[in-house]
């Protein structure tokens, strides 16, 4: 398996070479820092879809609860970066990041969660999000700073945090009964 993980890595760096992969990588991989670009979106719907505002503003704590339980593991697991010390993969990242450990990529974690969350909430959401949410997947490995496992336990563990909460998204999150 971390064979596997090493050689998909590679292959996906390999296409940073290109400079504008490599561009629009590092663009998602900045967007995507600390789940702006998603909680960011979340707002923007709570902002302009007033029939689902509640909606969209539990979407969006559906999505940052994924992000800081990403963290969280992180911290548990604390599995280097491709590239740092203790690293058995020898890759140049493009991009800097905000911390040293990288399994789950909180990135796919937050952006897998959106997508969720919010393609749940409107049809629209439904078929630009997901596709948004996997470039940033990739865009990770692209950059150098996530190997494939990462990314995959980090989109399981987002996606599965916002199907745990969608019930509570959609029905308002009060019990009246």
């Amino acid at each position: 398996m971390h064979d596997m993980d090493h050689r998909l890595l590679s292959a996906l760096h390999d296409c940073g070479a290109n400079p504008r992969v490599a561009a629009a990588a590092r663009a998602l991989s900045w967007s995507g820092e600390h789940g702006a670009l998603w909680l960011a979106a979340g707002l923007a719907g709570a902002a302009l879809d007033r029939e689902r505002r509640g909606a969209w503003l539990r979407g969006t704590a559906l999505t940052a609860a994924a992000h800081l339980a990403s963290m969280g593991v992180k911290r548990v697991v604390r599995r280097p970066r491709p590239g740092s010390d203790g690293s058995p993969v020898d890759v140049t990242p493009l991009v800097r990041t905000a911390g040293r450990h990288s399994f789950p990529s909180s990135h796919a974690t937050s952006a897998a969660a959106a997508a969720v969350a919010y393609g749940a909430l409107r049809p629209v959401g439904a078929q630009l999000v997901p596709p948004l949410a996997a470039a940033m997947c990739v865009s990770r490995m692209i950059v150098g700073v996530h190997y494939p496992s990462d990314v995959a336990a980090g989109a399981a563990l987002g996606a599965l945090t916002a199907r745990v909460g969608a019930s509570w998204m959609r029905a308002g999150g009060v019990n009246h009964g």
